[in-house]
C-alpha cells in the first residue's frame, strides 16, 4: 500500500486533503489528521469494519478503548447518556473546555459498537480544536474514533512525517497540519455528582479543573484500562528507558552508550552520549509540545539506555511526568 501525505498549508489544499479525507472515511478506511495534542488515526466510529481496521493499523488490543469525537456538542445526547445528576458539571465543563484537549468518560448509548469501547459500558468523547480536523469532521458528519496514529504502545506522533514512520505502507492517507500544538495526549475525565477523576493527565491540569467541582482527584488505575491511554507501560520508544525520581541527578555509565532527556538545561549531561533539552527556558508547553519529538531523536541514536529527568510536576507537568512513566514502563 502507497501511503500519501496531502499538505494543507493553504486552503486550497485544505480543500483537496478533506475531500480525500471524507472519501477514505466513508469507505470505511482510517485516515491520519492532525489534533491540536497528537495525531490521530481516525476512522468512522460507527462503522465496526473500519474500527477493527484501527486496531488492525496500529496491533492495538481490543480491550483498549477509544476516544469518539464529534462532530459538534449536538452529537454528546446521541452517543452517551449523561446522568441526571452529572449533567449541570457536564454542561459546564463542555462549555469551557470544548472545542479543546479534554475527554469525558459517560455511559454510553448502544450506537456506539462495542469494539469502540473495549466492551464497556462507557464510551470516551472530545471535540477536537484543530481546523484541520474540525473541517474534516463536519464535512464528514459522523463521529471518528481517533486514537494516536502509532503502532501500539509506541511513542506518539507530533509531526506527519512521525505518522509516515510508524505507520507508512498501512493506511492510504496522512493529513499535513504542521506540528501539533500541545505534543501530549487529551486529558481524560470521568465525572460523578459534583466531584472530577482524572484518568489521564493531559493539557487541561487539575488546577484549571478545580473551578468546576467540589473534588478533583486522580483516578487508581485497574488492570485492565476503563479509559484510553491507561495502561502502565505507553508512549514507549525501543530504547530502554529510565525514568529517575524527583532530586535524583543523572549520571552516565561511561560504558554504555546513553541519552538523556533534560527538563531545562544540560548542566548534568557529562558523559552522555547525546542530550536532548525539553526547554532551555523551563516553558512547561514548550517541554510537552517537544516531548515526543525529542524522544524520537534519542530514540534513532542506537543508544543502549535513555535516562529522562522529571519535570516540575504541576500544572502540565504532570501529564508531562505521566508520559515519562509510562514511557519507561513503571506507569
Amino acid at each position: 500500500m502507497r501511503t500519501q501525505i496531502a499538505r494543507a498549508g493553504n486552503p486550497s489544499q485544505i480543500d483537496d486533503a478533506v475531500e480525500a479525507a471524507t472519501y477514505l472515511l466513508s469507505g470505511g478506511y482510517p485516515v491520519a489528521l492532525p489534533t491540536e495534542t497528537v495525531y490521530g488515526l481516525a476512522a468512522w466510529a460507527m462503522n465496526p469494519d473500519a474500527v477493527l481496521r484501527i486496531f488492525n493499523v496500529k496491533d492495538r488490543p481490543k480491550f483498549d478503548p477509544l476516544i469518539v469525537h464529534l462532530p459538534d456538542v449536538g452529537w454528546l445526547n446521541g452517543v452517551a447518556k449523561v446522568p441526571v445528576a452529572d449533567r449541570p458539571l457536564v454542561d459546564r465543563l463542555v462549555k469551557k473546555f470544548w472545542p479543546g484537549p479534554l475527554t469525558l468518560v459517560l455511559p454510553k448509548k448502544d450506537i456506539i459498537p462495542d469494539l469502540v469501547t473495549g466492551g464497556l459500558e462507557t464510551v470516551a468523547v472530545r471535540i477536537s480544536a484543530h481546523p484541520i480536523f474540525q473541517s474534516v469532521i463536519q464535512a464528514f458528519g459522523q463521529p471518528l474514533a481517533a486514537p494516536s496514529a502509532n503502532r501500539f504502545g509506541r511513542i506518539s506522533p507530533t509531526t506527519a512525517q512521525h505518522v509516515m514512520e510508524e505507520l507508512g505502507g498501512k493506511i492510504h492517507l496522512i493529513v499535513d497540519g504542521g506540528p501539533t500544538q500541545y505534543g501530549v495526549e487529551s486529558t481524560v475525565i470521568t465525572v460523578r455528582e459534583e466531584s472530577i477523576w482524572i484518568l489521564r493527565s493531559g493539557p487541561v491540569t487539575a488546577e484549571q479543573l478545580r473551578p468546576f467541582a467540589e473534588t478533583v482527584a486522580i483516578a487508581n488505575r485497574s488492570a485492565l484500562p476503563n479509559a484510553p491511554g491507561q495502561l502502565k507501560s505507553h508512549y514507549a520508544p525501543q530504547t530502554p528507558m529510565k525514568f529517575l525520581e524527583p532530586d535524583v541527578r543523572p549520571f552516565a555509565d561511561r560504558t554504555k552508550r546513553m541519552g538523556l532527556l533534560a527538563w531545562c538545561s544540560d548542566d548534568d549531561a557529562r558523559g552522555f552520549h547525546m542530550v536532548e533539552v525539553l526547554s532551555r527556558k523551563g516553558d512547561m508547553r514548550e517541554a510537552a509540545a517537544s516531548l515526543f519529538a525529542k524522544l524520537r531523536l534519542l530514540d534513532a541514536e542506537g543508544l543502549d539506555l535513555i535516562v529522562a529527568e522529571p519535570v516540575p510536576d504541576e500544572g502540565l507537568g504532570a501529564a508531562i511526568n505521566d508520559r515519562l512513566r509510562k514511557a519507561a514502563g513503571n506507569g
